[in-house]
């Protein structure tokens, strides 16, 4: 999609409409979704999930005094393996994976800057058989981000006729940075480490209604928050739980929409919080978002593997949460939600057929979200294999009969768009669990 977008990019900047071509590259992103359904991913393998070895990244400065160009990868969620100079302009940097087996979600940022202002070309490499996914991020901040100009981009070893997976991906990717005295920083995706998620949590946090508390601790050694909102005294609940995946930012932009339409003074949502309890941990996977991980967590570990061992602190926390909730005060867990990313929009639900504690909540749910949004079409994966558990869906479902799904949000879904899905979402979820409740 990439290439498709370079040539437009190229031939509109010749004609010099530079609104037509925004609204152009938006329009190609929202309806491509829709035309090319991604398929998703085959059956779900069960692996062990006992801790193994993890490769911590060296952390420091690359400097290059011929140039004066520095490179850093001194900050939390930080990726840069090593780095040579090729030429007066030209740099390498290698990114590489905490362990292996691993999946391809090679996550990488780092921070560039030199004494006097210049133009250099910087290429992006990875480990023996892995490829090139996420499209550059460039910031001054590490708060706000913007893509690189596709003019700046160059994707090598295509030669791909695919449009989602590992063969649509290029071997390695030329960026060309403008940088100086000013920090650049540069990304796969919008840098979101605990630091910047905390954050938002205690924005949250000034609303009465919302509380954070700590459910337990990661490998390393770093809380687990999680968020409270509405009438913790119900006993009618849901759950939702997000980046398990250190890279899967889209789907974190998406929960943080969601739940923030849920704390908002919406009528809807004042009445929904009177008659549920929501609970949220945003973070998952902390040690792995911190070390800048591709895809496990500080045990070495896929934590999306874990809900039927519960070998890592991460899972068992939430686990022992809601089971203990639940022996508490009764009460019922009547929705579950897990937002990832991948290459494309994806809801992976439990098979209608199978009834939990609010029967046909998810597909009537996802039936209103498509009547909401002009045009778009959910792509939906049913699964009826749900023993055992191993993922966080199936664990929701099994255990708590709580109606669940893991929502996949694209790779390069825009961002107005991916936020207004989960605004929708959230509005007409509510709308259908207060009628639901209201007849039981």
């Amino acid at each position: 999609m990439y290439l498709k977008l370079i040539k437009i990019d190229f031939i509109f900047n010749l004609m010099k409409k530079k609104t037509l071509l925004l609204f152009f590259i938006f329009s190609v992103c929202v309806s491509y979704a829709q035309k090319e359904k991604f398929k998703g991913q085959g059956p779900i393998n069960i692996v062990a999930t006992d801790s193994k070895p993890v490769q911590k990244q060296w952390k420091g400065e690359f400097k290059f005094s011929d140039n004066d160009v520095t490179f850093s990868n001194e900050f939390e969620g930080a990726r840069l393996n090593g780095i040579t100079q090729n030429n007066d302009s030209t740099y390498t940097a290698l990114i590489t994976s905490e362990n292996t087996p691993i999946n391809i979600s090679p996550w990488y940022t780092f921070k560039v800057w030199s004494k006097k202002k210049q133009t250099i070309n910087l290429i992006l490499t990875y480990q023996e058989l892995i490829k090139h996914r996420y499209y550059p991020k460039l910031s001054t901040d590490g708060i706000g981000w913007v893509a690189l100009d596709s003019m700046r981009y160059t994707a090598y070893n295509t030669g791909n006729t695919k449009t989602f997976g590992n063969s649509a991906l290029p071997l390695k990717v030329k960026l060309r940075l403008d940088i100086g005295p000013d920090t650049l920083w540069v990304a796969g995706q919008e840098l979101q480490n605990s630091t910047l998620v905390n954050s938002w949590i205690d924005s949250l946090t000034q609303k009465k209604y919302v509380t954070k508390s700590t459910i337990g601790k990661s490998t390393e050694g770093r809380d687990l928050n999680m968020l409270s909102l509405g009438n913790t005294d119900s006993k009618n609940r849901i759950m939702i739980i997000s980046r398990q995946h250190p890279p899967e930012v889209t789907g974190y932009l998406a929960m943080k929409a969601f739940v923030e339409t849920i704390a908002s003074d919406s009528k809807l949502a004042k009445k929904f919080r009177n008659k549920f309890a929501t609970y949220v941990v945003p973070l998952m996977n902390p040690d792995g978002v911190d070390n800048g991980f591709w895809r496990h967590n500080a045990g070495g570990i896929d934590l999306n593997r874990d809900w039927a061992n519960f070998n890592q602190p991460e899972t068992r926390a939430v686990k022992d949460f809601m089971e203990g909730l639940v022996a508490k005060n009764k009460g019922k867990f009547y929705f579950g939600i897990d937002f990832h990313s991948t290459w494309d929009d994806i809801y992976y639900t439990v098979d209608p057929k199978l009834k939990g504690n609010m029967p046909n909540l998810v597909p009537n749910w996802l039936s209103k979200v498509k009547e909401n949004i002009e045009g778009y079409d959910p792509n939906i994966s049913p699964n009826d294999k749900l023993v055992p558990t191993t993922v966080s869906r199936n664990y929701f479902f099994i255990e708590h009969g709580a109606e669940a799904l893991v929502f996949e949000v694209g790779d390069n879904t825009p961002r107005d768009f991916l936020k207004e899905k989960a605004v929708i979402g959230a509005n007409e979820l509510m709308k259908l669990m207060l009628e639901n409740i209201k007849n039981k």
